[in-house]
């Protein structure tokens, strides 16, 4: 007999999706402890398994994954074949139609830029305190994303506005925004995106506490801080438009202490959804107005579930003792924000559990 962790071991199935076919009927365990709940499945359980994993993978419906499982225990090879032609020939004319989509949708594209005047002739001259750029620097960094395939996120986009220069950093999984004053800009946006390494260097020169300046000149960017500089070239790449992924509602809000919220976190229990899959923590807000790390019996309709790393990363961003964690479907964006600065806060993107 195979225990329910060695099933989602040796067959590509986590934990929890192996828990969810159970409920589903679509993968019952050969015997269930009545004591404890434990599941455990036979020997000829695992293939099936693996069967399930991979048209888990191919996004084949439930129904009809439930009837291959099905033809496939009953030995009936022409049920499972035809199914499998079926599914695959939705999945051609999927693709088709996406194609033909992105084709007009690449047109349009194509149309804007050419309509476009660069942005990227663009100057300005401004100033700011360290102190009030450093932090700013700090709060955003940890979401910039590393990903080759997406240059145009591997940066901080310097987004300057009328008297505040907002610095905004994101990798898809998370986001984070944060807010400097700024003076002698004559209120023009102007956007920069400042590769990772030069926003790294420029952070570097903050450690004093008078002002320091910034100009862009073009895809040219400098920070001038007394007699040292950093300097360099902007990425050649539109950062996406963030304001318009903020989150519209609150949703509930609780003031976490941090580092009584941290620990909780690093002791507390982890869902994960295969080898290669990040720890999750799922998370509520309870009526009291604090935040509890759910165990994995939980059952709130409520609960979310988010990359635990990527949460305490944030924590570690906030740089407060008390930071506001704001939950409101289990879909939607998780926000970190501190209690005196509603301008710097972090967004983290939440994962969907199986059951």
């Amino acid at each position: 007999m195979h225990s329910i962790g060695g099933m989602a071991r040796d067959s590509g199935l986590g934990v929890s999706a192996l828990r969810f076919y159970d409920r589903a009927g679509v993968l019952v365990p050969a015997w269930v402890d009545p004591v404890s709940g434990y599941r455990w499945y036979a020997p000829e359980q695992l293939e099936e398994a693996r069967v399930l994993a991979r048209l888990r993978r191919a996004g084949m419906p439930l129904p009809d994954i439930r009837l291959v499982l099905a033809g496939w225990s009953g030995a009936d090879t022409e049920l499972v074949r035809t199914l499998l032609q079926a599914h695959l020939s939705r999945l051609e004319e999927g693709l088709s139609d996406a194609r033909g989509e992105f084709s007009a949708l690449r047109a349009l594209l194509d149309h804007r830029e050419n309509a476009m005047t660069s942005v990227r002739i663009a100057t300005a001259r401004l100033s700011s305190a360290a102190p009030e750029l450093a932090a700013a620097l700090d709060a955003v960094r940890f979401a910039a994303s590393a990903d080759p395939e997406l240059p145009m996120l591997g940066g901080v986009l310097f987004d300057i506005e009328g008297d505040g220069l907002h610095v905004v950093a994101t990798d898809r999984y998370r986001m984070a925004v944060a807010r400097a004053g700024v003076a002698g800009h004559d209120g023009s946006r102007v956007q920069v995106v400042v590769p990772t390494p030069l926003a790294d260097a420029m952070r570097a020169l903050l450690g004093g506490e008078g002002p320091v300046r910034l100009s862009v000149d073009g895809d040219r960017v400098t920070l001038e801080a007394g007699d040292r500089q950093a300097a360099g070239q902007c990425l050649a790449h539109d950062f996406p438009d963030y304001r318009r992924l903020l989150p519209r509602a609150a949703g509930r809000r609780a003031v976490v202490e941090v580092a009584a919220f941290r620990e909780a976190l690093e002791t507390g229990p982890v869902r994960s959804e295969g080898t290669e899959a990040p720890d999750l923590s799922v998370l509520r807000v309870e009526d009291g107005g604090t935040a509890a790390v759910c165990t994995d019996g939980d059952a709130d309709p409520n609960r979310v579930a988010v990359n635990r790393r990527f949460l305490l990363d944030a924590l570690s961003a906030g740089s407060r003792d008390h930071l506001i964690l704001e939950l409101a479907t289990p879909t939607a964006p998780i926000a970190i924000r501190r209690p005196d600065d509603e301008t710097t806060f972090s967004l983290l993107m939440p994962v969907r559990l199986d059951d």
